[in-house]
């Protein structure tokens, strides 16, 4: 429990000591911060949120509430975990059997946003940009700028840094509606012009 002029905590929150926590980030009701984790500056992190040793949180990260990020996963700048999504960290769990040393890791690219209620099996990544639709399981490899949904998670567009669904014309163009920005198809991977 602290409030220093470096980050906040509120009087409920449970910040171990040994985590590093940067400048500007608030973390609110109930939430634990165990040793050994590392958030970056100006993370948000809702109530009820529990962040495992050695985690590591980019700057700009959103963690609604009830979201547990287990050890082995990492994100990188501006992700968002929407409220009540999922985590996992061993592929087989068992509770008479301790696997803590077979812990997967799973690494959330920049800008990737996951959905209310998603579940991300371990040992998969996402990409940059990508974007879990609420209540999709993940059992794969989530390419950059990709869009995701269902159970098991199938990809069913592209989506722009802005967050919109990128619909490319026939010279496999497509722009942001919002930034307006132009992005190209090249054999099935985006990349921005």
């Amino acid at each position: 429990m602290e409030n220093t002029t470096e980050y906040y905590a509120h009087e409920t929150a449970l910040v171990d000591a040994g985590c590093t926590i940067g400048k500007g980030t608030k973390i609110w009701h109930f939430s634990h911060i165990m040793p050994k984790c590392t958030l970056g500056e100006n993370c948000n992190i809702g109530q009820n949120v529990v962040i495992s040793p050695d985690v590591v949180l980019g700057n700009n990260v959103k963690v609604q509430n009830n979201v547990s990020i287990y050890t082995g996963v990492t994100c990188a700048n501006d992700v968002f975990l929407g409220p009540s999504m999922v985590f996992t960290n061993v592929i087989n769990p068992r509770s008479a059997v301790n696997r803590k040393n077979e812990y997967l890791k799973t690494h959330v690219g920049e800008g990737a946003s996951i959905g209310a209620n998603a579940t991300i099996v371990c040992g998969h990544d996402i990409g940059a940009f990508a974007f879990i639709g609420a209540g999709a399981v993940v059992t794969k490899n989530v390419p950059a700028y990709t869009l995701w949904v269902g159970n098991p998670a199938r990809q069913v567009g592209y989506m722009s840094e802005y967050g919109h669904r990128l619909n490319f014309d026939e010279s496999n163009s497509a722009t942001c509606p919002e930034s307006n920005e132009t992005y190209v198809l090249i054999n099935g991977v985006v990349h921005k012009k």
